[in-house]
């Protein structure tokens, strides 16, 4: 019995075996990163457009910033989301969306920063994934496959 993954089925020429599969799309894995992190940071922004974000007011009061920053709110977790998942403006929006997850873990969660939840896994993961995956779309950059094509400094 011939072994499955032989050399060169993970070839990415034309006529070899396997010849339609590449093992190190790096393009299709950037369309998939910004559809990540952009499309599920937009449910977070559209819960609040729905159901209101006023108790941010408070935390900004609390720590001495202007309240007028509650409107990157929106910013950042709708509009910013929606750039990076369609792929245009993309860095500078990954920038604003790991900004925002950086003033949410300061204003909200800082008293979970060290803290472990009850299966055992890192209490502030979920805002470990916005913050760090937008990074990553910031470093990588939109990729061909998005509205700009991946052209311009911005994308």
């Amino acid at each position: 019995m011939a072994p499955i993954f032989k050399k060169g089925n993970f070839n990415s020429k034309k006529g070899s075996v396997g010849g339609s599969f590449n093992s190190s799309n790096n393009e299709l894995g950037k369309l998939l990163l910004r559809c990540c992190v952009g499309g599920l940071m937009m449910f977070h922004g559209i819960h609040k457009l729905i159901h209101g974000h006023a108790f941010i007011v408070s935390k900004l009061k609390a720590v001495g910033l202007p309240v007028l920053l509650v409107a990157g709110v929106p910013l950042g977790e709708v509009v910013a989301p929606l750039f990076i998942v369609l792929g245009i403006f993309t860095r500078p929006a990954a920038l604003v969306e790991a900004f925002s997850m950086g003033m949410a873990v300061w204003l909200v969660h800082m008293g979970s920063l060290t803290a472990i939840n009850e299966q055992g896994g890192y209490d502030l993961e979920l805002q470990a994934f916005y913050f760090f995956g937008s990074l990553a779309v910031f470093f990588l950059g939109a990729g061909r496959y998005s509205l700009s094509g991946g052209g311009g400094r911005w994308n």
